[in-house]
Order: structure tokens, then sequence, then C-alpha cells
């Protein structure tokens, strides 16, 4: 069975063009942690120490009560195509640039500050934009 990932290696993801928020905001926790507040957590709690695909199968499996470690589960998920992180409602509604390591491992840059403006100049890593939240 072909496996699907939502991985980027070396590459930086820019907050939205529609992006509303001039500084980088953490998504509001409630009673059903929301996407948005499940990448935060997952991805501000440990820093390069997931990749995309342990963020997007981790948020589906706590918002569907599967466990995060199930492989059989995991491999189900991946076996068609799903959204990557230029998605995450981080940088689409939040403010956050999303940083990929060369291993694929992810964290957060918060848009206001120097080491987005450092990595958005980078011209040694790819550069996306997160996709925007209306068409243009």
């Amino acid at each position: 069975m072909a496996t699907h990932t939502t991985n980027y290696r070396s590459t930086f993801i820019e907050v939205a063009e529609d992006c509303p928020a001039e500084h980088a905001e953490e998504p509001p926790t409630g009673e059903k942690p929301t996407i948005a507040a499940l990448h935060y957590r997952l991805i501000a709690e440990n820093p390069y120490g997931r990749t995309s695909d342990d963020v997007v199968f981790e948020t589906h499996a706590l918002r569907q009560g599967i466990d995060p470690d199930d492989a059989a589960a995991r491999e189900a998920f991946f076996a068609k195509g799903q959204p990557c992180l230029r998605s995450s409602p981080l940088g689409k509604r939040y403010g956050w640039g999303i940083d990929h390591d060369a291993d694929g491992r992810v964290a957060l840059v918060a848009r206001e500050s120097d080491d987005y403006a450092m990595r958005a100049a980078d011209p040694a890593v790819a550069h996306t934009k997160a996709m925007r939240s209306r068409r243009a």
C-alpha cells in the first residue's frame, strides 16, 4: 500500500497573504481542542521534535479518540493524501510561520520576530506560503 506524506525538508512555510494576525497568537483552547490548538500544542511543546506527518496524524488521533501510537491506524490514515501544514490555521489565521528542518521536523516562528525575517529571506531553504483563507 502506497503511503502519502505531508513532510517537507528544509522548507519555511510563511504566513498566508490574507492572514489577519499582525503578531503570532496562541489559538484559544476550549473543552474540545480545535485543530489550531492541537497543532500549536504539539509543535510548541517540542520544537523540532515532530515531523509534519506526526503533527497531522496525532491531531487526527486525538480528535477521533485513536491511540497516537497505533501504527496500523497511522498507515491507514496516510494511505490517502492528507492536507499538509500549509493548510493549518496557524499560518492562515494565527500568524505563525512553520519551519521544517533538514530531517522534516517542525517548529513555530512568530511572524513579527527577527527569526521569521531571517528565515523568510534565507535562500538556503525552500519557501512556500500558508494557504489563503479566501480566493484572491
